[in-house]
């Protein structure tokens, strides 16, 4: 597996301002998804009937924001959240947010390097 980055978020204060801006500069589709939460999809690049690219990107979400200092998140792919966290840590990064399950995803987690940049992993569920 390339750990590559697969996913993007973006907290808003006001998620309709920010929806209209991204639609209007870069003519992403902006969607509000289905589930427990508020959250909007961002489809940089089309996808298909099952949700999969059908070129190269990619896609995100955005979310209120919950607290001021929020700021965007990066996903990178592993085939192990629990070993890239101990990698993290190893190399003097740490750990921010624990291993969760995201029902029909897989397993997410979010860290800080040793500069303090934040970062967030994602195990999906086919690996």
């Amino acid at each position: 597996m390339d750990h590559t980055i697969v996913h993007f978020e973006i907290p808003a204060l006001d998620v309709e301002k920010l929806k209209t801006f991204y639609e209007a500069v870069f003519g992403w589709k902006i969607e509000l998804a289905l589930g427990p939460i508020e959250y909007w999809t961002i489809q940089t690049v089309p996808v298909d009937a099952n949700g999969m690219l059908l070129r190269p990107g990619v896609n995100g979400g955005m979310y209120k924001k919950q607290v001021p200092e929020s700021k965007p998140i990066n996903y990178f792919a592993v085939e192990s959240i629990s070993d890239f966290l101990a990698k993290t840590e190893k190399m003097g990064g740490k750990v921010i947010q624990p291993k969760q399950e995201v029902p029909n995803v897989g397993w997410i987690a979010a860290a800080e390097d040793p500069e303090g940049n934040e970062f967030a992993l994602i195990q999906p569920l086919r690996t």
